[in-house]
């Protein structure tokens, strides 16, 4: 897969002979409502002998044009986006970078430089998506740049439980930790990379040792509590149980913590860049009267998590 950074107006790429099917849109998350406008461009892909491209931007608008604070934390960082579109079958992908003198676009202009200039045979997006200056831009006056040479494909809205798919109620859901829902809207585990960082090493006091997981920036954190997960370390995947939370039992941090108890594994992996899967939410952080009550309460935990992931193969 071919990964072209853009900066308008000074590095414009230089377009292909074959064209291109491209699914334009933020896409944070690559959820289920994402994927229909990138399976499209894929099938157009392979039906018209184009290349199956992906249209996307970075950083997330509202750094540029203002807005709450939570919006530049990620449920898929760029990073993972990549991965996650090489995976899918696409042949390019175009990362525009979102600056001031890129917002100031004309829709017009971003029409004819990153759709018509590019040599964009067919062009497909979200019924919401809009662009220019202002989000004036929006699908109906991209249909009018419709011709024999650009064909223009508009996804209508994707729904689980009647309500739209989107990266606001991932994220909402993510917050209230429905790990479950959120599993089934992405269609894969919601994921998180990090580094293994020292900590208290309080957890093998207890017999249960954690690695303590220091995420990648930008990354959205799921709600405080304890979930069954798995965790990759060294290309190997591993189950756990996580704790996401400040620790009021032994410690009560002021800052958020994330700490993987792996089953049947002793390594030291200080270091390490791992990746973690979420799965099932198995109950809230809460303080308990003793470290004694707490390793009672984490034992129960593994057994639940154990007894979730051994029915959910990798």
């Amino acid at each position: 897969m071919k990964v072209h950074h853009i900066t308008y107006p000074s590095k414009l790429p230089i377009p292909d002979e074959a064209g291109y099917a491209l699914a334009v849109g933020f896409f944070d998350g690559l959820h289920k409502g994402h994927q229909q406008l990138i399976n499209e461009a894929i099938r157009s892909s392979q039906e018209n002998h184009l290349r199956a491209a992906v249209m996307t931007f970075d950083p997330h608008p509202s750094v540029v044009l203002g807005g709450k604070k939570e919006d530049i934390f990620y449920i898929t960082p760029l990073n993972q986006k990549l991965e996650l579109l090489e995976q899918q079958g696409v042949d390019d992908v175009f990362v525009v970078r979102f600056t001031s003198n890129f917002a100031s676009l004309t829709p017009e202009a971003f029409i004819q430089q990153f759709v018509l200039d590019l040599n964009v045979k067919h062009v497909i997006a979200g019924f919401d998506f809009s662009f220019g200056a202002f989000g004036k831009g929006n699908m109906e006056l991209m249909k009018k740049y419709a011709s024999d040479n650009l064909e223009v494909t508009v996804i209508p809205k994707f729904t689980k439980d009647e309500e739209k798919v989107s990266s606001t109620r991932i994220r909402n859901e993510l917050k209230a930790g429905n790990m479950q829902l959120v599993c089934d809207l992405l269609g894969r585990p919601f994921q998180l990379d990090g580094v293994v960082v020292h900590g208290d090493k309080r957890g093998r006091t207890i017999q249960f040792p954690t690695a303590n997981v220091e995420p990648d920036e930008g990354q959205f954190i799921p709600a405080v509590g304890v979930y069954a997960v798995r965790m990759q370390v060294q290309d190997e995947w591993f189950d756990g149980v996580c704790n996401v939370g400040y620790k009021p039992t032994v410690q009560n941090s002021q800052k958020v913590s994330i700490e993987v108890h792996l089953f049947d594994f002793n390594r030291d992996i200080y270091g390490e860049q791992v990746r973690i899967h979420w799965y099932e939410p198995i109950r809230k952080e809460q303080k308990f009267p003793s470290l004694e009550a707490l390793k009672e309460q984490i034992a129960k935990d593994k057994d639940q998590a154990i007894a979730y992931l051994a029915a959910r193969p990798l």
